[in-house]
This record gives C-alpha cells, structure tokens and sequence, in this order.
C-alpha cells in the first residue's frame, strides 16, 4: 500500500473526517470536495446517502422542506477488493494515489498507535460477531469494521480474515454502550 493511501486511513481514523468533511456537513457542501460524480439514493421519507464508491454520505430530515441533516459516513474500505476503479473517487485518487484492495488492520493499528491514536475493540458490537470485529477510536468517534474468521457472514470481497472491512463515523459512545448492551 502506498503511503499516501495509508495516510489517507490514518487521517479519517484519527480525525472522523474524509478530506475535511464531517457527517454534518450538507451534500452541497460534501460535493464541493468531492465533485458531482456519485449515485443519489432516496429512500423516500426522508433518508438520502450519496455514494462516492469508496465513501457513502448519509442524511435524513423530517420534512421535505427541512434541510438534510448529516448522519453517517462510511468508508467501504472492501469495494476497493473489487479492483474497479470507479470506486475510488478522482478527488480521492488525486489527493492519495493509487489504493491497494486490502487494508491490513495490525498495519493500520500500528501506525495509530505511533501516533497516539488509541483503538478499543467493542465486544458483541457486531451483528455478525465473530466473522466481523469492531474497533473503536474513541477520541475521533469512529469504528472500524474488521473481518475476524471465515464463516456464514464472512464477506465475498476476498478479503482476508484481519482485513478492515469499513470505516464508520460517528460512532459515539452512547452508540457503543448500547450495542454492547443488546448483544450481552
């Protein structure tokens, strides 16, 4: 992996943003950093997310006339798997170079950890727990989706098992107290 692609993981992991932009931030104001190039799904009601291929935006709002409201961002770190370059986005792409199809999560770690960056793994966070484990980054709110074995709900990435899977924030601690709590 390139060093620019890592620095690229290292960056959202420790500061829960992608390129600057937090979950917060409005689409108008996500494309402007990331351009017009994305697929728009409504979900009617009130939900949206914008897919950049490798990031998903996600919002909502209560009416129509309400402004959308960010959510959620995820890095679908395991599409790059694919080996299709559509999904990295150009500005992705300009800014950190080529992408490898996997990220190695000890190699991630390892650079958070040079840097101060803790993560905690979340026992019981994930649905699919043991094929996926969840870390935690709890200074920035983000969790990290990584494959634990091979099983039923393993992914059809071909992924390893240490692979990260996704990369998801906010993940607040309330979030992390509350799904650990359902799945004890």
């Amino acid at each position: 992996m390139t060093p620019y692609s890592l620095a690229f993981y290292v960056d959202v992991v420790t500061n829960g943003t992608l390129l600057g932009l937090s979950p917060s931030d409005s689409p108008d104001r996500v494309t402007e950093v990331l351009g017009a190039d994305f697929g728009e799904n409504d979900f009617g009601g009130g939900n949206m997310w914008r897919d950049y291929g490798l990031a998903e935006f996600y919002w909502s709002r209560a009416r129509a006339s309400d402004p959308w409201a960010g959510h959620h961002v995820t890095v679908q770190v395991h599409r790059l798997a694919h080996r299709d370059p559509a999904f990295l986005n150009k500005t992705l792409r300009a800014r950190y170079g080529r992408f490898t199809p996997r990220l190695r999560f000890e190699k991630l770690r390892r650079l958070l950890e040079r840097r101060g960056v803790p993560l905690v793994e979340v026992s019981g966070y994930s649905c699919n727990a043991p094929y996926y484990r969840t870390y935690w980054q709890p200074g920035a709110q983000v969790g990290i989706t990584v494959v634990g074995t091979y099983g039923e709900y393993s992914t059809p990435d071909n992924l390893r098992v240490g692979d990260v899977y996704s990369i998801t924030f906010p993940m607040t601690a309330t979030e992390v107290e509350r799904r650990g709590a359902r799945s004890a």
